[in-house]
């Protein structure tokens, strides 16, 4: 049985900001932290419904919402994006869908690569992103400030390019 990816529509909000509340409260898998203010991720999730080169993708399910990625195609070619998934939900195939999804629509976008930031501790994120052909590009060292603000976590940069035929700079690389 196939995993069912949609883009979110703004009946879809409410439950994504669910969503982002119960993640962020397991401290270590985003970047946003406990005590989610839903009514400020429900208006940030309705800017982004709104954004042209922006586009929320979600794995429905019968209750809620059980995984979502955001992606954006930035004008200089390169599309980032970030996701989650509900922790009873994880291992199940609904973040390989999504990041299928992402790698779909940035091509159709036009950009000639996919970039992403991720923790270095989250190794099964990693594997996911890896078997899709992304490569760790490099580490932001105690770039995110966590917890009450007594610790900065390191965050890999991992991407993958999608248009392999596209030159270097004429610089140096």
């Amino acid at each position: 049985m196939g995993v069912e990816v949609r883009r979110a529509t703004r009946d879809d909000i409410p439950a994504l900001a669910v969503l982002q509340q119960a993640v962020a409260g397991e401290l270590k898998w985003i970047a946003a932290r406990p005590g989610v203010d839903l009514a400020e991720v429900e208006a940030w999730f309705e800017t982004v419904l709104e954004a042209e080169r922006r586009v929320v993708f979600v794995v429905p399910s019968e209750r809620s919402v059980d995984a979502m990625l955001t992606i954006e195609a930035a004008p200089y070619g390169v599309a980032d994006f970030g996701m989650f998934v509900r922790d009873t939900e994880r291992g199940k195939g609904l973040g390989a869908a999504l990041v299928a999804t992402a790698i779909e629509w940035a091509r159709e976008q036009g950009a000639h690569k996919i970039s992403l930031e991720c923790w270095p501790h989250n190794t099964a994120a990693i594997a996911l992103y890896e078997k899709h052909g992304f490569v760790i590009e490099g580490r932001k060292r105690r770039h995110y400030r966590r917890g009450g603000g007594d610790a900065a976590w390191d965050s890999l940069i991992m991407g993958l390019l999608l248009d392999p035929d596209i030159p270097g700079s004429p610089y140096g690389d």
